[in-house]
């Protein structure tokens, strides 16, 4: 079995994991991540990010390695009717827009830029099995199996493996799931060429909703939202009915779904539930992104919660105060769940006195002082971290931006 020394050890090479990978590496640190996956070849939804991850990938100086679409607003409609047009470009540049992007092509930039940090080390098919531990504190993990078994020793590890942390649940670090959003979403892609909206969009039709964007390179996303816990049901009814009732909900790409969506298999159910981990550290470990905090997609959050947590850790880990890391990102993210129970509630909710306030509230709302404020707080976080380029070791090293 191999041993593998580091100085922090990542598990997860997703957004949050590479994220501070690379951050660390820059800042003369021998970090590893282990990851489960191979490679990059698997499926995502992730795909919107906001002016603040945009803003942190700059400043890393990946951002213009990721290839995507930049979006000018995020609408609410009901049937063909705008009731809500929120403006990014009200926001202060560059970064005044967001930005639709495969997930896929923000992982393969950033590491490319770990790869050129010679502190980084990646172990591909190294799902964690057993944690490390030492008087009470946590000093690495077992990982992979057979001739692919490592054991990756070092004095942090970090758990950014999802909402489904393996290495939370090693920790014996539980975790508070609130089941407080009305639905689940089933994920599915159409072919577009040449119909690019620009937008994000709430799209209710007769009591029926779904989130619509573009999907770079030639595709919109579309999130069917059903009622939570009922789409197995829907399902079992085949992919027939299932059809017709997305040509209910979105009888604009009627055509296009009949013609594309051709098994249930084109679809992708997530499972729509916020929570959070009981604790975020023990002594030698620390947990960021969604194995710290899960929320719903509404309001495009998760991968700039992930990113932000990662910035913010990157400090921490090199000077010891993790309370602070802690502090910060609990409020962060605690008004991030707030926000969105507003949201789901305002946007997503059915019934007679719900459905006739809520075009008089999206008219009323932006000529409102709390409409910018609740805008920058989407786009940037209630406390947004700055990247500590101060901190980086970049003598000799092939850094960009």
């Amino acid at each position: 079995m191999e041993v593998v020394e580091a100085d922090v050890c990542v598990v997860g090479g997703g957004p949050a994991g590479l994220t501070l990978a690379l951050l660390l590496a820059r800042s003369g640190r021998r970090v590893v991540v282990a990851e489960r996956m191979r490679s990059f070849d698997r499926e995502y939804r992730g795909e919107i990010l906001q002016p603040s991850a945009l803003a942190t990938l700059d400043r890393l100086g990946v951002l213009a390695d990721v290839e995507g679409y930049p979006l000018r607003s995020f609408q609410l409609a009901e049937r063909d009717r705008v009731l809500l047009d929120i403006d990014y470009s009200a926001l202060p540049g560059p970064h005044n827009h967001l930005f639709s992007v495969p997930q896929r092509n923000v992982l393969e930039a950033l590491h490319a830029a770990c790869r050129r940090e010679p502190g980084f080390r990646q172990l591909d098919g190294c799902s964690a099995n057993g944690l490390l531990e030492s008087d009470g504190r946590v000093t690495g993990i077992r990982c992979g199996t057979g001739e692919n078994e490592r054991e990756v020793r070092a004095p942090w590890t970090v758990a950014a493996d999802g909402r489904y942390s393996k290495t939370r649940q090693l920790a014996g670090i539980g975790y508070e799931r609130v089941d407080s959003f009305q639905h689940d979403i089933a994920w599915f892609k159409l072919r577009l060429p040449g119909r690019r909206t620009g937008t994000v969009r709430i799209h209710r039709n007769d009591g029926q909703i779904a989130l619509i964007h573009d999907s770079y390179p030639d595709r919109i996303q579309i999130g069917w939202l059903v009622p939570h816990g009922r789409y197995r049901e829907l399902a079992a009814g085949g992919i027939d009915q299932v059809k017709s009732q997305l040509r209910k909900a979105l009888p604009q790409y009627a055509g296009e779904i009949a013609e594309q969506v051709t098994s249930l298999g084109d679809l992708t159910l997530l499972d729509v539930f916020s929570g959070r981990a009981t604790a975020w550290r023990r002594d030698g470990l620390v947990l960021i992104g969604d194995a710290a905090h899960t929320h719903s997609p509404i309001g495009a959050q998760g991968i700039n919660l992930a990113l932000a947590d990662a910035v913010e850790l990157h400090p921490a880990l090199l000077d010891g105060d993790l309370a602070r890391f802690e502090r910060r990102r609990r409020r962060a993210t605690e008004s991030v769940f707030s926000l969105q129970g507003r949201q789901s509630k305002g946007m997503l909710s059915h019934g007679r006195v719900i459905d006739t306030l809520r075009p008089l509230v999206a008219k009323v709302l932006p000529r409102t002082p709390v409409y910018q404020k609740v805008l920058r707080t989407i786009a940037f976080g209630a406390e947004p971290p700055s990247v500590r380029t101060d901190l980086f070791q970049l003598e000799g090293r092939d850094v960009r931006g």
